[in-house]
């Protein structure tokens, strides 16, 4: 018979702050610097170190194979002491593979770098989020990730702006190694104010969902692919997409500044909305929002109109993140991250795909239009999967 924790007192605000503190600078470690800083740092690599459409599409794909590996290994363990460990060397990982894509200039060490630089990335998106859920959880706060789930814009806007600080008096090496040194600032938080999860039984394993069937959880892993598909093109290719626009040439960082602080509140507005409609259709008008972002590129020219598409995607990603983990997370809570993981292959098998035919598609068409109509035709059909789910179950309502 599994054993279940019994919940802890309600702990003071500064005790749960430092632990969001410590999710939220993992969350600007690992993937706003380890891994979002590819983003606006792809032209400037292309214009400086020689990259290929085509190579950066891959080296893209293989970032999210190694995320995609992450998440798989996370799923496969199940004692959270385990899983706190895999959070530290994750945490030095992301420092450590920022530091090394400026000390080399080969592709296949690049590619090697983006695959581990993909793995660290589950320290905050996964690993963080589960033990930041599991502490709220156990100490009677509300089960929401909206705090933490800040450190994602935060991120973007960090290194958006370590970027346009150094672009004008280094190289795309020196920058790669700046922000290397600047994801120390937040490994320290990270390191020292997550704390160890308590003991509990090797037997106990994430609790069955509650009141949800096989078909659900289909519809979620399925919904989740189509959400990958769309974050990963637009993360990605976003600053390279704007930056063809004549207005917005050499302004990339600037434009991932824009999308960062789109995404940064966009978490709390969310949890609101998700209070409001339930974390479903919460996520319907998310996914339909973040389908505008990649029609609008497609179908003007207009500069505003299309840093307008920046604020939707970042407005939106984010978001569907949040409420997409927070709602799987919230059925399984005596392990999160593994209920997380498993659900974020899905998510991960998208972001293997995407890339790689957006690279493709770029070189042959000369164009980000055909990927961004298929990203669209992706979305869509997440929509569609999101009614089905509707239809399903009641929306979602949060604990006071």
């Amino acid at each position: 018979m599994a054993v279940t924790e019994s919940p802890l007192p309600t702990t003071s605000n500064l005790a749960r702050y430092k632990v969001i503190i410590a999710g939220i600078s993992a969350l600007i470690l690992t993937v706003g610097l380890a891994r979002f800083a590819y983003t606006p740092l792809l032209p400037i690599m292309r214009d400086g170190a020689g990259l290929t459409d085509v190579a950066g599409g891959w080296l893209a794909t293989i970032n999210y194979l190694g995320y995609m590996s992450g998440a798989l290994l996370a799923s496969c363990i199940g004692r959270l002491s385990v899983k706190f460990t895999l959070y530290r060397v994750c945490l030095v990982l992301g420092v450590a593979t920022t530091l090394g894509m400026g000390l080399t200039d080969n592709v296949v060490l690049w590619a090697a770098l983006r695959f581990v630089a993909g793995v660290s990335s589950i320290a905050g998106l996964l690993l963080a989020s589960g033990l930041v859920l599991n502490w709220l959880t156990r100490h009677n706060h509300r089960q929401e990730l909206g705090l933490h789930f800040t450190g994602l814009g935060l991120g973007i806007v960090v290194s958006g702006l370590a970027l346009a600080s150094m672009v004008e008096w280094t190289n795309w090496a020196e920058q790669w190694i700046g922000l290397g040194l600047l994801g120390l600032v937040f490994f320290i938080p990270a390191w020292r104010w997550m704390p160890a999860p308590p003991p509990v039984s090797a037997k106990h394993g994430p609790a069955a969902p509650q009141g949800r069937s096989r078909r659900w959880l289909a519809l979620m892993i399925a919904i989740y692919f189509c959400g990958g598909f769309g974050y990963v093109v637009g993360a990605t290719f976003i600053v390279a997409i704007l930056e063809k626009l004549p207005l917005l040439a050499g302004e990339g960082s600037w434009v991932w500044v824009i999308t960062g602080l789109a995404a940064v509140p966009s978490s709390f507005l969310w949890d609101r909305v998700a209070r409001n409609l339930g974390s479903v259709m919460a996520l319907m008008v998310a996914y339909g929002l973040q389908t505008v972002s990649f029609v609008l590129p497609v179908v003007t020219a207009d500069t505003l109109i299309n840093l307008l598409s920046a604020v939707l995607f970042g407005g939106t990603f984010v978001g569907i993140v949040s409420l997409t983990l927070t709602l799987i997370g919230s059925r399984y809570p005596a392990n999160p991250a593994r209920a997380m993981s498993r659900l974020t292959l899905s998510y991960g098998a998208a972001q293997v795909v995407a890339p790689a035919m957006t690279g493709y598609s770029v070189a042959f068409t000369g164009s980000y239009h055909g990927a961004l109509l298929v990203t669209t035709v992706v979305m869509i059909a997440g929509m569609g999967l999101l009614l089905a789910l509707h239809r399903v179950t009641p929306p979602l309502h949060q604990a006071a």
